[in-house]
């Protein structure tokens, strides 16, 4: 028998010195290496930034995207120590800057609470930058040290003197192009995140600014620039996000309370909208996935509107009762909890965990409204009505289930006829493509490959769900089929066991129509289906907008620009070419869709995904709501991009 352990021994172990872990395995500590990893690096030194906020010791932040795609962060915080550090014998700047898991952080007496304690820091931004400067203003000096590739340079020096009352700390930092596969920051990505970061710290300015094309201003002014301040916080918060929707009272309700011993602020408010908003923060950090303080906000919220909704609503019916689910829709509401020692799951952070947030944001959030729904009984009744209105549609909606033609059809039982499905029985293989009209749809059939790929022919435009209740939805025969064909059901029926297909293609015609049918898709998936867009399952089909033909030769060309190059080329050859414009689908035979649509070698498909839940909830708001004046003012103001692209 040949000797295995011969071949594994000491030689085998790598042990990795410093932050070459970080550099060897950066998905490990920054979720990826992808467009989020580099804007990762931003939040965990603005985090730094804001914890200083936190701790009482700093108001002001400037973001800058610096030539060269670096970053520099500037705050007026207490500045990194830069005294000798007494256990490493170097300066504790450098061991800040080099040391996984060093920090001020682990210390109760430095912080009381932090965002960037369950994560690792500016360290880990050091590892992934060619090139990272920081400079502390602190004790009347101005000292500063040099890194490559978390390495230091040379040891700390000083610079210069600073007046006694200056203070803070700068980190400028280049991310290393090796490691990542996209290195262009997104001054929008950054902006978002600095509101945000404004809307949960009342008193705390941010500046955001673009300094990469500030040659090209005569004046020397960077090209963008904006500042965030909101001291109204997280009733601010609530407007803006409420900004497409019409809302049921003026003013958010707001309140800073205690959950247990954790300080707890809540924003609130109700809005004619079929869909629930609900944000939550735990020490700024945006638990998009929620957690235990979310679970305990809805449980408070269902406790308390059911015990003040009784003798409020003007006709109620016996066969109605008010549950959870009534009390969220149309329900816009902000969550925001200090934890000195929070238990996230996972690096990123998109979950809490502390099991005691629950009873104590629940019993905080009933205590409460419990006070201020007496004290205001024309808010408590708006409320009570708009609950039990929400509580009489879902009794009618699931009348409205129970009356469809085929049992089970939320929970995919039996597929429907309209549906070409494939013959794998593998989810993880299988795709299915909502395409537009039969004529696309017979061609789709024909050119697909029938082992893994459904085909699903839609009739025209579904139903836009923004503006429509469930009973409509569960009636409407386009909408029921896609359900029936995903398998997973919707909303609190979801069950992403049961997804049939891990490819879900939306493949429409390159024309104004198609992109409306696309929206209206993606509306619904993404009220009614978010785990499926959260997970990457939805993607949009590229179908080609040009065929050039010479001779036998076919070539296919997605955008006017590659059109007009390869157009120019032929031109330069002195030969002629066939140019034809597709108007549709439809206009092209099963081949010709198959090879530049379908077949995964040479298709193209943009993967849905959601970058910043806030930013998507106004943007289907705004374009799919019933509000018509945010919709007119985003065409008024981006018109001219079209305008400027057809030369008119």
């Amino acid at each position: 028998m040949e000797n295995l352990e011969s071949d594994y021994s000491g030689s085998n172990i790598t042990v990795l010195e410093g932050l070459e872990a970080v550099r060897v395995r950066p998905a490990m500590y920054i979720g990826s290496t992808d467009n989020k990893g580099l804007h990762h690096l931003v939040w965990e030194v603005v985090d730094n930034s804001v914890d200083e906020a936190l701790a009482g010791y700093c108001d002001k932040i400037e973001i800058s995207i610096m030539p060269g795609n670096g970053i520099k962060v500037v705050d007026n915080g207490r500045g990194i120590p830069t005294d000798i550090h007494p256990k490493e014998k170097v300066g504790t700047l450098q061991v800040v800057m080099t040391k996984l898991h060093a920090g001020g952080k682990f210390d109760a007496n430095a912080y009381k609470v932090s965002a960037g304690l369950h994560g690792v820091g500016v360290s880990c931004v050091n590892a992934l930058s060619t090139k990272l400067i920081a400079t502390v203003t602190r004790g009347g000096k101005i000292i500063r040290q040099e890194f490559t590739k978390g390495n230091p340079v040379a040891p700390q020096y000083e610079i210069g003197t600073a007046p006694a009352n200056a203070r803070g700390t700068t980190i400028e930092f280049y991310p290393d192009t090796s490691i990542f596969t996209e290195t262009e920051y997104n001054y929008e990505t950054i902006a978002t995140r600095a509101r945000e970061f404004a809307f949960l710290n009342k008193g705390l300015t941010l500046t955001v600014s673009d300094e990469r094309t500030i040659a090209q201003e005569p004046e020397g002014e960077p090209l963008k620039k904006e500042e965030f301040c909101y001291p109204g916080g997280l009733g601010s918060f609530i407007e803006y996000i409420d900004q497409n929707r019409k809302s049921l009272f003026p003013k958010p309700i707001v309140f800073s309370t205690t959950a247990g011993s954790y300080p707890l602020e809540v924003a609130l408010r109700y809005t004619e909208s079929y869909q629930d908003n609900l944000f939550s923060f735990v020490n700024n950090v945006n638990t998009v996935d929620g957690g235990t303080h979310l679970t305990g906000f809805k449980s408070g919220l269902t406790r308390v509107l059911i015990k003040h909704a009784i003798g409020k609503i003007s006709k109620p019916k016996k066969d109605v009762e008010i549950t959870g689910a009534d009390v969220l829709e149309g329900l816009t509401a902000v969550i925001a909890i200090k934890i000195p020692q929070p238990q996230f799951e996972g690096q990123t952070k998109r979950k809490l965990g502390n099991s005691e947030a629950k009873g104590g944001v629940e019993a905080a959030i009933f205590k409460a409204l419990d006070d201020f729904l007496p004290e205001n009984p024309g808010i408590a009744k708006v409320i009570a009505e708009k609950v039990y209105n929400t509580a009489e549609g879902r009794v009618a909606a699931h009348k409205a289930k129970a009356a469809v033609s085929r049992k089970g059809i939320l929970e995919g039982g039996g597929l429907p006829g309209k549906l070409s499905d494939c013959s794998s029985r593998d989810p993880e293989k299988c795709e299915l493509f909502l395409v537009e009209g039969d004529s696309a749809g017979g061609s789709a059939k024909q050119g697909r490959t029938r082992e893994y790929q459904a085909i699903l022919a839609l009739k025209g435009k579904i139903l836009n769900v923004e503006k429509a209740n469930d009973v409509q939805i569960f009636s409407n025969d386009e909408i029921k089929t896609m359900i029936q064909s995903i398998g997973t059901g919707i909303k609190d029926d979801f069950k992403m066991e049961k997804l049939r297909y891990h490819k879900i293609i939306i493949m429409t015609d390159a024309d104004v129509d198609g992109s409306h049918i696309q929206t209206l898709l993606l509306t619904f998936f993404y009220r009614y289906m978010r785990p499926l867009v959260d997970g990457g399952y939805v993607y949009l089909a590229t179908p080609p907008l040009y065929r050039i033909k010479m001779g036998k030769q076919e070539t296919y060309h997605f955008s006017d620009e590659d059109k007009d190059e390869a157009m120019r080329l032929i031109k330069e050859t002195g030969k002629k070419a066939d140019l034809q414009r597709y108007k549709g689908l439809g206009e092209m035979n099963p081949d010709q869709l198959a090879s530049t649509t379908m077949a995964p070698a040479t298709r193209v498909l943009k993967q849905c995904c959601v970058e910043d839940a806030i930013k998507a909830d106004q943007i289907f708001s705004m374009l799919m709501g019933d509000e018509v004046e945010p919709r007119r003012r985003f065409i008024e103001d981006n018109a001219y991009k079209v305008l400027d692209k057809l030369d008119v």
